[in-house]
């Protein structure tokens, strides 16, 4: 008997057998090796199911309709009421012909059935139909996922896109009014950026900003959120951020960009950025905002940075007295 490899995970091409005649079931198994699938023979319906059960278990399997254990009518019912994971192709193996049995296995949730005794080459050709099915939705699933990606996602720089990371913005505050935490945000933007498209090129400035997106997210924590605001402008979340820590964590990043030179091919390029910090405070403080005027604080923060020789960080009025003490003793 074959079983699944360790680690969990069926292999590509992986097809589960659960036959209880010995014979029959070896040979289902060496045809099926001899087209080349990983096989995985068992002799009874619940082992099947609980080789099936995990999401990352077989997405094919040939389940006989009479089974100890478990028969091969609950097993599909049960595959098909756990709907999550990837889809798992069934086709159930039965002595029954009748018309009535026939409907009351596809509504249990069977792909296909073979009536005992069968051709051969007509399993073949049911097995590679259940392959295609399963490609065909892999490749669905995959599209599905591109889509939800790219719909939530800055093309160029891979980051959260404008309407993502406002949502994010959204539910973290309501977060961190429920558990009453603070949640901090900065505005961050590139400092003459306009002087790197005119001097080097729109794909060179492209360059810049996919790197500089990457810094920052290398520069925040795994839970913080990072989204491109517009343009060269960036918006970060940092979640659970007192105000005290924020003009820090703000420092930090904007030596982090410019510390080394952006490698572009038109040679190393250095780069600033100018921040504006806002927080929201844990809730029942009176100066919580809403996230609209939090992004809006932390904008105007960003502007006074730029009007201020740019390539620093300025914190929102009322942010936190002490914030500014902190950050001078910061390490950099």
């Amino acid at each position: 008997m074959n079983s699944v490899p360790a680690g969990g995970k069926s292999p590509p091409d992986t097809v589960l057998i659960a036959e209880d005649d010995p014979i029959f079931r070896r040979i289902l198994q060496s045809w099926l090796q001899k087209w080349n699938y990983h096989v995985i023979a068992l002799e009874n319906g619940l082992d099947a199911w609980r080789t099936l059960e995990p999401e990352d278990g077989p997405q094919m399997a040939i389940l006989d309709w009479t089974m100890p254990g478990m028969d091969g009518i609950e097993v599909c019912r049960r595959i098909r009421k756990q709907q999550k994971g990837p889809y798992k192709y069934v086709l159930l193996l039965t002595a029954k012909d009748s018309k009535e049995d026939v409907v009351a296995g596809l509504e249990a949730g069977a792909d296909d059935y073979l009536t005992k005794p069968f051709d051969v080459n007509e399993l073949h050709a049911r097995v590679r139909a259940g392959k295609r099915i399963l490609q065909l939705q892999g490749a669905l699933l995959k599209a599905h996922t591109d889509l939800q990606f790219e719909a939530a996602h800055d093309h160029l720089t891979g980051l959260w896109n404008r309407g993502a990371i406002m949502d994010l913005l959204h539910r973290e505050t309501q977060r961190g009014a429920r558990i009453g935490v603070p949640v901090g945000v900065i505005m961050a933007d590139l400092d003459h950026f306009k002087r790197i498209n005119d001097s080097y090129g729109h794909p060179t400035g492209d360059a810049v900003l996919r790197e500089v997106g990457r810094r920052l997210e290398e520069s925040v924590r795994n839970y913080d959120y990072v989204g491109r605001y517009g343009g060269e402008e960036f918006l970060i979340i940092l979640a659970e951020c007192a105000p005290a820590d924020l003009i820090v964590r703000a420092e930090r990043i904007r030596n982090y960009i410019s510390e080394k030179p952006v490698p572009t091919d038109s040679g190393p390029i250095s780069v600033t950025i100018s921040i504006g910090v806002a927080a929201q405070p844990p809730a029942g403080s009176e100066l919580r905002k809403e996230e609209e005027e939090l992004v809006r604080a932390a904008d105007t923060a960003l502007y006074s940075a730029k009007a201020n020789g740019r390539n620093r960080v300025e914190q929102a009025p009322g942010l936190c007295p002490e914030s500014l003490a902190r950050a001078e003793v910061a390490p950099s």
